[in-house]
């Protein structure tokens, strides 16, 4: 039998780079261990040529259990980008904290490599495999600053809760294959509709427990504990990382499952998202206001964003689809951004995370105060940024599917949260003192990431129609 490798292409060149940079580990010296960065650079970027190339195939793998289209080529993308600006704005920081560099970069790889499987899958089985390369990966990113305490507490509870949620999205398969007879996506859709509306009752609940696992790795309420402890205790650009990447992973998967394959079934699965979205919005929000550290309400803040992309969700496949794409496109770009610039206030290893920290940045580091006053008006969605575009596609999406009630309750959540991203703003232009870091200064890869990521959040904003596009083929490239 022929077996079509095409469709694991991306994911693995990115693998092959992660073999690549472990085994030059034990061969380059110590303080030439920033080739190794070059390497996972060049892999990453070798993976974007691969994804245009590809642009356009419909390709399946061990029988259409791995499927590459521009949906999971979009995905792809947009995680070897995340995890390119993780890397740039990554090597000072793991110099200065003594962080292990080579097991740093190929640790991103891998990560990387289970969230292109999972954005592909079209089995179960397969994203099951993709989400716990991608997780175990992440539980050793989070405990690598082996000297902070912190980060070893955060690594042990994201590892047990992980764990945790992980049973819970194993049962729901276990139960969902035992009513079926298949964890293949198309044969599931196949049965609910040959058979509706007399499914058993134990099909239902591993379709519960299978939104359980999802609404953990997304952060949603109530599976959203975890979330400020653990973004706190990690590594500054290890936190970006999980914010956007893994998030983006776990809605790929969500969408191909529920926006497609499952979409003639949304009367079943909306309304539980629909409480789900409005709870994640409006806790996100009201516990980021009573934050003292700017990493802790970008955590908060990453939860209520998580209720803007399930908005996009619940719109269904027509409305739905595109904006959603756009969003997490756009998220990225301004979250990598904003944890970025925490980066860089990290002086000689130590955190400077507080509000108190960024009073006068404005006029010791202007180009720093500068991208962070950019991307804290672009995530509370001031036009003409990324996140205003992000938030008004979202929000028609969800009028136009008949959902403008909840459209409404997301334009307030979202004027709700503009109180604590002016507040980093206020501080940094209007209140004298806080640290003084020379990170930046010497952190030249930290200068590229951040650039990079201004320009694609004023891009976004201000000429959003061509990346729409983008995902509009790219979601409906979905067969």
């Amino acid at each position: 039998m022929d077996v079509n490798l095409i469709p694991l292409l991306p994911a693995t060149q990115v693998l092959l780079t992660a073999l690549v940079v472990m085994l030059l580990d034990f061969f380059v010296k110590e303080g030439e261990k920033g080739l190794l960065a070059w390497i996972s650079l060049l892999g990453l970027a070798l993976g974007v040529g691969e994804t245009l190339l590809l642009w356009g195939s419909r390709e399946g793998a061990f029988g259409d259990t791995v499927l590459l289209d521009n949906f999971a080529l979009f995905f792809t993308q947009l995680f070897l980008g995340a995890a390119a600006l993780t890397i740039l704005s990554a090597v000072h920081y793991i110099r200065e904290t003594h962080i292990r560099e080579g097991e740093f970069y190929a640790l991103i790889l891998f990560a990387t490599v289970g969230m292109i499987l999972m954005a592909s899958a079209n089995d179960l089985i397969v994203f099951f495999l993709g989400l716990e390369t991608m997780s175990m990966a992440v539980y050793v990113l989070t405990g690598m600053w082996r000297a902070s305490g912190p980060a070893s507490e955060a690594a042990m509870k994201y590892f047990l809760m992980g764990a945790f949620a992980t049973g819970f999205l194993l049962y729901g398969i276990a139960l969902i294959y035992g009513a079926t007879g298949s964890t293949n996506l198309s044969h599931i859709a196949t049965y609910l509709v040959a058979t509706p509306p007399d499914w058993p009752l134990y099909l239902v609940a591993g379709g519960m427990l299978l939104l359980v696992g999802f609404a953990f790795k997304v952060a949603a309420v109530p599976f959203h504990f975890w979330v400020p402890d653990v973004y706190e205790g990690a590594p500054t650009p290890v936190a970006g990382f999980m914010s956007v990447a893994v998030k983006a992973a776990a809605f790929g998967a969500w969408t191909r499952i529920l926006l497609h394959r499952l979409s003639a079934f949304d009367s079943d699965w909306a309304l539980p998202l629909w409480v789900i979205a409005i709870a994640t919005m409006t806790v996100g929000n009201l516990l980021a206001l009573s934050q003292s550290s700017v990493k802790r309400m970008l955590a908060y803040s990453s939860i209520a964003h998580a209720g803007y992309v399930l908005i996009a969700l619940i719109s269904g496949e027509e409305w739905g689809g595109a904006p959603l794409l756009f969003y997490l496109a756009a998220y990225t770009l301004m979250t990598v951004g904003a944890f970025a610039v925490l980066t860089a206030m990290t002086d000689n290893g130590i955190p400077r995370e507080s509000y108190s920290d960024f009073a006068g940045l404005g006029f010791k580091r202007p180009f720093l105060a500068m991208a962070m006053s950019l991307f804290m008006l672009s995530l509370a969605g001031f036009p003409p940024l990324a996140g205003f575009a992000g938030k008004f596609y979202v929000f028609r999406s969800a009028v136009l599917s008949g959902h403008a009630n909840l459209a409404v309750i997301g334009v307030l959540n979202s004027l709700l949260s503009v109180a604590y991203y002016l507040r980093v703003i206020i501080a940094m232009y209007m209140q004298e003192g806080g640290a003084e870091s020379k990170t930046f200064g010497q952190a030249p890869y930290l200068y590229v990431a951040i650039a990079m990521t201004v320009a694609g959040t004023l891009y976004l904003g201000i000429l959003p129609a061509p990346a729409l596009e983008w995902t509009r083929v790219s979601f409906f490239s979905l067969d």
